[in-house]
């Protein structure tokens, strides 16, 4: 039975999601761990500690597998450019208890390019190979930077460059984000293999529309537009509030009540606490006098999101930048159309007339056109609807695990392993 190292160091995949580091990623790191489990594979999934009350180890994800927090600084939330002073207790943690335990591992699977750093030291200490997945690139994210506090770190560029060069095999979202890192990075191509994050279509799948408004609490004849995510600029939230402005003052009618429903961060902390982004937005709202047309319910636990994707006439993903768009599939997958920026993964994910529509990031006028169209249109919704459904089909776990499998099974064949004298 194979053994995998995941390395998740600065968010846990149990993390409720829509915070301000919790996401797609989350999803990806559970739910794959979840998928391996299932064909016998045993996966620990090592993250920082950020609460001293949570036990260090639990057994959430099933199959024996286990999510591992190592104390490594303060246990508590930390800002994310401080985190990268802490790997080195972090490895250290790992190592322990992996002697402890008597275990070895086969791979290491790190996420994000602090776990790539992480996975460097265990390399060299294990004598195994290592497979890592961005899930962003800090390059992109300062190509799409609005102002001088989201430009990421030249430590952060430095440390991605070395993960493409000491890695074994890098796994890229799309065939854009392989383009992204030989364009960029000057990656090499042989290394990168494009394996697309999957979808549990055993938990998101349509549910009656009627059923899913009552779950959440609208009225049956309301329409709903939503938007799930962190509540950052590089999402475009304010593209979205725009274009539901045109919408409210614009030429556009409906006989039914049309509501934005954003999922994600924390609206109702006191104004010292609320992120910055937060508080813009809703005096974005406030100016447009939007009313009770936008509603920021903050975080929501993984397993009502369903209902929500179901209850929404469209989910709509306005990002400057996205290496895939995990909230679009988990949508697709409820039978819920999608309208997206045509960046990123979302130019690859999202069908335009198939699956949903793409519109150019920044744009809120185009934007509200779509929205028009799609709200008026119930047949037009139903048709993209079940075609998204159907499309979603083809990223199910099952499918992206087999793939997932093939890459492990690869390396290992291609990396002669050294095997220690004593465990690890």
């Amino acid at each position: 039975m194979l053994r995998i190292a995941m390395l998740s160091y600065h968010t846990c995949p149990l993390a409720t999601l829509g915070g301000k580091d919790t996401g797609g990623m989350n999803v990806y790191v559970r739910d794959l761990t979840r998928a391996l489990g299932r064909v016998g594979i045993h996966v620990d999934v090592f993250t920082r500690s950020q609460d001293e009350h949570v036990p260090h180890v639990l057994h959430d994800l099933g199959f024996g597998n286990r999510v591992v927090h190592i104390p490594a600084g303060p246990e508590v939330p930390i800002p994310k450019d401080e985190l990268v002073n802490f790997i080195p207790q972090f490895v250290s943690g790992i190592r322990s208890f992996a002697s402890e335990k008597g275990l070895y591992y086969d791979l290491i699977h790190s996420h994000y390019w602090m776990s790539g750093l992480a996975g460097f030291s265990l390399m060299e200490a294990w004598g195994i190979p290592m497979v890592h997945m961005f899930h962003t690139l800090g390059e992109m994210k300062n190509r799409v930077a609005r102002g001088p506090d989201q430009i990421e770190s030249k430590q952060r560029i430095i440390a991605e460059n070395e993960i493409l060069s000491t890695a074994n095999r890098i796994v890229a979202a799309t065939l854009a984000e392989r383009a992204q890192l030989q364009w960029l990075y000057k990656a090499e191509p042989k290394k990168i293999v494009v394996i697309p994050p999957g979808v549990d279509v055993s938990h998101f799948y349509p549910i009656p529309v009627d059923e899913a408004k009552a779950f959440i609490g609208i009225k049956p004849d309301d329409q709903m537009v939503l938007f799930v995510g962190r509540i950052e600029p590089l999402k475009g939230v304010d593209t979205l509030i725009q274009a539901m402005s045109c919408l409210n003052f614009g030429e556009f009618t409906s006989e039914k009540p049309i509501r934005l429903t954003i999922i994600g961060g924390d609206p109702d902390v006191n104004p010292e606490e609320m992120s910055k982004e937060m508080a813009r937005l809703q005096k974005m709202c406030n100016d447009l006098l939007m009313g009770k047309m936008v509603i920021f319910l903050g975080k929501r636990d993984q397993d009502t999101l369903p209902y929500y994707y179901s209850a929404a006439d469209v989910l709509v993903m306005p990002s400057h930048y996205e290496s895939f768009g995990m909230v679009a599939l988990e949508a697709m997958a409820c039978g819920t159309p999608v309208i997206a920026s045509q960046v990123g993964g979302l130019a690859f994910l999202v069908q335009d007339g198939v699956t949903g529509y793409h519109v150019p990031d920044d744009d809120p006028n185009e934007l509200c056109e779509r929205l028009k169209q799609l709200l008026s249109d119930n047949e037009l919704r139903r048709t993209l609807g079940i075609q998204a459904n159907k499309y979603a089909q083809e990223y199910s776990w099952d499918k992206i695990t087999e793939q997932i499998v093939r890459l492990y099974k690869d390396v290992l064949e291609k990396n002669v392993k050294i095997s220690p004298s004593s465990p690890i």
